[in-house]
Parts: C-alpha cells; sequence; structure tokens
C-alpha cells in the first residue's frame, strides 16, 4: 500500500487505540458522563468550524434523522457505555469487546433486514462470539465482582448500540458528507450525555488535574478529530479490506497500552478469548468482502 498509506494506518491505529487508553485515564478522576459530554460540546464548535471551511453540505431531513440515530446509538450511547463500563474492567477487555460491533451487525442484518449470511461469514460469527465467552472466563472462574460483571456487560451493550447506530446510518452513508455527519452526531452525542449527566451523575465535576485534562484534551482533538481525518485519508490511499484488517489491530494495540501505560492485568483467557473474538470478525469481513 506504499510507505506514505503505511505511515497514515499506523498512526490510525495508535490513535484510535489510544483513545480507550486516555478514557481509562480520565474515568479516574471525573465521572464518564460529565467527561463525555464536556468533550462532545467542545468538539462541536471545531466541527463546525471545519464544515464550514469545507463547505460541506448539510444532510437532508431523512438523512439528518439518520445521522441523528447515528450520534444517539453509534456514537453518543456507545462511548457513554463503554467510558462506563471502563470504569470497570481494563480498558483493553473493553476495546476487544467492542470490537463484535461487525457481529452484531451482521447479526442485525440477517435477523432483522433477511439477508443471507454465506458460511464464512456465519463461522466468523461463531467463533467471534465463542471468543467473546472466553473473554474473562478465568474471571468468571474465579468469581467475578459485581462491578466487574456489570463493566463486562456494558461493554456488550456498548457494542449493541454502535451497531444500531451503524445500521440506521447506513442507507444514507454514501449520501451524507463524512464531516457533517461527524458534527451531526457530535451535536446530538453531546445533548444525550449532557442529559444523562445531570440525571445520573449530578452536579459537574470540579476541575480536573492535569493527566485529566490532558487525556480529555487528547481524546477531543487527537482522538476524535485527528482519528477521523486520518481515517478520512487512510480510504483514499489504501483499499478497504486493508483498511478493514488496520482496524482490527486497534484493540490488541490499546490492551497493549492499558498493560503498559495504566499497569492492568490480563489473564490468558483474556487473551485467547480475544484473539478468537478478532478472528471471528476478520473471517466475517473477508467473507463479506467476497460476497
Amino acid at each position: 500500500m506504499g510507505r506514505g498509506g503505511l505511515v497514515i494506518g499506523s498512526a490510525f491505529v495508535a490513535i484510535w487505540a489510544s483513545g480507550f487508553t486516555v478514557a481509562g485515564v480520565v474515568v479516574r478522576e471525573w465521572t464518564p458522563l460529565w467527561a463525555l459530554a464536556i468533550r462532545f460540546l467542545l468538539t462541536a464548535p471545531i466541527l463546525l468550524a471545519i464544515v464550514l471551511a469545507a463547505r460541506s453540505p448539510m444532510p437532508r431531513r431523512g438523512d439528518a434523522l439518520r445521522v441523528a440515530v447515528l450520534g444517539l446509538c453509534g456514537l453518543g450511547g456507545y462511548l457513554a457505555l463503554g467510558w462506563l463500563a471502563m470504569a470497570r474492567i481494563p480498558t483493553g477487555l473493553v476495546a476487544l469487546i467492542s470490537a463484535t460491533t461487525p457481529l452484531m451487525i451482521a447479526a442485525g442484518e440477517s435477523l432483522i433486514l433477511r439477508r443471507p449470511l454465506p458460511p464464512m461469514a456465519w463461522l466468523g460469527l461463531g467463533l467471534g462470539w465463542y471468543g467473546v465467552a472466553m473473554l474473562g472466563g478465568l474471571r468468571a472462574l474465579d468469581g467475578l465482582a459485581t462491578a466487574e460483571l456489570s463493566g463486562f456487560l456494558l461493554a456488550i451493550a456498548a457494542a449493541t448500540s454502535q451497531a444500531a447506530g451503524l445500521l440506521a446510518y447506513a442507507p444514507a452513508r454514501g449520501r451524507v458528507d463524512l464531516w457533517a455527519a461527524s458534527l451531526g452526531q457530535t451535536v446530538m452525542s453531546g445533548l444525550l450525555l449532557l442529559v444523562l449527566a445531570v440525571l445520573l451523575e449530578g452536579p459537574p465535576p470540579g476541575l480536573p488535574g492535569a493527566f485529566t485534562l490532558a487525556g480529555l484534551v487528547w481524546s477531543m482533538l487527537v482522538v476524535g478529530i485527528g482519528g477521523y481525518a486520518l481515517y478520512f485519508m487512510m480510504l483514499r490511499r489504501v483499499p478497504a479490506s486493508t483498511a478493514s484488517a488496520l482496524q482490527l489491530l486497534a484493540p490488541p494495540v490499546a490492551a497493549l497500552f492499558g498493560w503498559l501505560l495504566l499497569g492492568e492485568e490480563f489473564y490468558l483467557s483474556d487473551i485467547l478469548g480475544g484473539l478468537l473474538t478478532l478472528s471471528g470478525v476478520a473471517l466475517l469481513m473477508r467473507a463479506r468482502q467476497r460476497g
């Protein structure tokens, strides 16, 4: 894919993976919902400036509704549930469970939209879900704490929410400008998280410490804006199959970051389950590309 594509792809994987790590830093001091609400509300004006500078066309009414659902489920709901999970279990585990979103989408297309799946896709689904069952298996044998169990359930709910948003947005994907879609989903996510934060977490948090502030800024600018910009660039420089493969590298890199930077502990069952999950997702994506 060329040296330029390799550099862009590697940077995208590292930045996307770091999003889980900095979230793990932020939720150690700030409550997750308020942190996300502040992040989205600060990011929206920056994206608005980009949209105006690029003269991006706004989506039409029907597509705007799909963008709104994408923001509520695919971004806001996904990150809210994911950050709540990262306050309970290692960020690397949340990253690996989040990688099951393609499995959720394929299951939704098969069960709800009645789209047939090739045999290799079913094999990928089975392998991926077996890997999810193995994730944290040793923890379950040792006895999961209530908070840890809720973390696993929240991470699975996060992947489900993201899949629902992407399924709702899919018909508009080729018609809506990417930056306009990013702005729309960010605004909807910010409003959703603001309401949830007030209702569930009470008053806003106090001033953050240096590490929390740095993590929030990194999450907002480097991951939220820079990550999307790199992804758009990557799609222009590398084949879609390569871009999909690079996305699968983000969860294990996130787990590595969590181990190195946050001191997170992993069991052998976590590693084996993660490998099986990612292998299942890779098989599924390969089958869909062939189809």
